[in-house]
């Protein structure tokens, strides 16, 4: 692992002992300050569990069209299912990908902030429903993952370890299981465009053996290919938001494989509940003296409200949904 562009963290670390504890959230403190994206091994998600999502993911986009289109993201006011190869975009240009969207089931909440209308039913396949049951059961872990590291990064920017827990609320939760197929252009395609994720942390999973993700690094582009029992973690725009910019969001990109290759990746993203505001962190004095500011772009402006980060992005991300179902919010957003 020595070759790797991007850091190793330990997450079993923390419960071998006070020593390896402090050890793993310095790690963690240092590795989001200076890079924003790591890999995290030792998180207890099983290979079975992680082969099992494999197999659901393979067997999804193996479907007929006409299966995968009866639940085609454009049908749902709540931006779930199946979204058609060169259906999303980022930074206004077309991603080579699909991907089946998945978030919280919930029931869909009638008026109150333009963010409400993400609140919503999922779109499952009528033909796997075993998919299902794997994502669900892939929730939970991660769920789990990401609750723990959030309460270890509070400890080491010098917070109560119960901050992330306290003002948080019921989790905004995203998992995108997505396909890159392969391209036969001489030139890289765009997999996913160069972009920063809108919210608080994301856990990549990616098909072993799979290369493609690339993450900028002193305004260059370098490799960070899987890792064996490792997810990729970053972080996003509102924990960049919270600390003053002293952990960075880090623009990232995905290029497509080769035909006749593939790609299967998993990310799973954690965020506050829509309603609610992280406040600022009080950083300890030598942290607050580092802290670089938030990045600023006048286009895309960073929200600390976590739904209008959220809607913002998926507006910008699905304006066929957008213009179907939300036309109010797609001229504001054009």
């Amino acid at each position: 692992m020595a070759d790797l562009n991007l850091p190793v963290l330990d997450l079993s670390q923390l419960d071998a002992g006070p020593e390896s504890a402090a050890r793993f959230r310095e790690d963690l403190r240092a590795a989001t300050h200076d890079v924003g994206f790591f890999y995290l091994t030792g998180t207890g998600v099983s290979a079975e569990l992680s082969e099992r999502l494999h197999r659901a993911a393979l067997d999804f986009f193996a479907l007929p069209d006409e299966e995968k289109l009866s639940i085609e993201i454009v049908k749902s006011p709540h931006f779930r299912g199946y979204t058609r190869i060169g259906g999303e975009r980022t930074q206004g240009k077309v991603d080579w990908r699909e991907q089946i969207d998945i978030g919280p089931e919930r029931a869909a909440v009638e008026g109150g902030p333009a963010f409400n209308r993400l609140l919503g039913p999922n779109l499952w396949p009528k033909a796997q429903p075993e998919l299902r049951e794997v994502v669900e059961e892939w929730h939970a872990q991660l769920s789990g993952v990401s609750r723990k590291l959030l309460r270890a990064w509070a400890l080491a920017l010098g917070a109560e370890e119960s901050y992330f827990d306290a003002n948080f609320g019921e989790p905004s939760t995203l998992i995108k299981i997505v396909r890159y197929p392969g391209a036969e252009e001489p030139e890289p395609q765009q997999g996913v465009g160069a972009h920063k994720d809108s919210g608080v942390l994301t856990l990549l999973w990616v098909e072993p053996g799979k290369g493609g993700l690339q993450v900028e690094r002193d305004g260059s582009w370098v490799d960070a290919p899987p890792v064996d029992g490792a997810f990729v973690v970053n972080i996003g725009e509102l924990l960049e938001y919270a600390t003053a910019g002293y952990l960075k969001a880090t623009n990232h990109r995905v290029i497509s494989p080769k035909a006749p290759e593939e790609r299967i990746s998993v990310p799973f993203f954690f965020n506050p509940a829509l309603d609610k505001t992280l406040p600022l962190i009080e950083l300890p004095a030598d942290l607050a003296a580092d802290a670089r500011g938030v990045s600023a772009d006048p286009t895309n402006p960073i929200h600390s409200l976590y739904g209008e980060n959220a809607l913002k992005s998926r507006l910008r991300a699905h304006p066929d949904v957008a213009a179907i179902h939300h036309p109010d919010l797609a001229r504001a957003a054009g």
